[in-house]
């Protein structure tokens, strides 16, 4: 996919050393390398600092990325089916169908009160979501891209301050599923969720959860974050039933298609 990286200056470009036959012929001629080297190498990083390329019309990779929601393919967004080699408990290979795509809308609605609150100083600019089942059946998965209206510095402090405070294991702070209607999602609600992930991404201002649970509607009394249920030796049904790694596996492949998707919608035409 999900979710342009900006490209740094390559430094591997250095003078050649002469020959020792050679160098006092062409000590001048070296050092105006050296020094031109120096220049280019000066400009692209200072280019590269300020987001730019070097050239006046090249995109920024971080605006454009914000854009994609409207002009890539939901096919390629949320896949019809995505493929989890080593993605289950115990590296089992998982492979997730698609059941349903919510309409793209804002995010009213979409996250327990306090993730709202917590995500509201990054905008909604656009919020997409699909929910996918495994193939047994068992298990109904929610994953979402939200598209914030932050910049890069903004998007650094949200993640920052996600992974200082632990938000993304607090379950006062998790994403809804989305339970369309007459499919094996329908009774998936809140009290359904069982574990979930939200990864902050600072190279585009995108944020990417996933929240899961079981297919036949019951009710979770103690959901448990992926990061916590996918340990090794974790005993709690959500766990037990690889609920963690459906959320976990899930998220992070859709979050690697998105970052794919962006990384050529962005870059700059030769």
């Amino acid at each position: 996919m999900t979710f342009g990286e900006p490209e740094g200056y390559d430094e591997q470009a250095r003078p050649v050393p002469l020959a020792a036959r050679l160098r006092s012929r062409t000590t001048v001629a070296a050092v105006c390398v050296v020094l031109g080297f120096g220049l280019i190498g000066g400009a692209a990083t200072g280019s590269w600092l300020t987001g730019g390329s070097g050239d006046d019309g090249a995109p920024d990779t971080f605006a454009a990325a914000a854009e994609l929601w409207h002009s890539i393919p939901v096919d390629q967004l949320f896949p019809p089916t995505v493929q989890g080699t080593g993605a289950g408990p115990g590296g089992a290979d998982r492979t997730w169908t698609r059941i349903a795509v919510a309409p793209d809308s804002g995010c009213q609605n979409a996250f327990d009160p306090l993730l709202h609150k917590v995500l509201a100083p990054a905008g909604c600019r656009r919020l997409l979501r699909a929910t996918y089942t495994d193939a047994t059946r068992s298990y109904v998965t929610t994953v979402g891209l939200l598209f914030t209206k932050a910049d890069a510095a903004a998007m650094s402090a949200l993640d920052a301050r996600f992974r200082k405070e632990g938000l993304d294991r607090r379950a006062d702070l998790m994403p809804r599923p989305y339970a369309a209607k007459d499919t094996l999602a329908a009774a998936f609600g809140d009290k359904q969720r069982a574990s979930w992930t939200v990864s902050v991404l600072t190279d585009t201002p995108v944020v990417v959860f996933a929240v899961s649970g079981w297919a036949d509607g019951r009710t979770v009394d103690t959901p448990q974050p992926a990061a916590d249920a996918t340990q090794s030796g974790a005993t709690t049904d959500p766990a037990q039933a690889g609920l963690g790694n459906e959320a976990q596996g899930l998220s992070d492949r859709i979050e690697r298609a998105f970052r794919k998707t962006a990384d050529a919608a962005t870059e700059e035409p030769s």
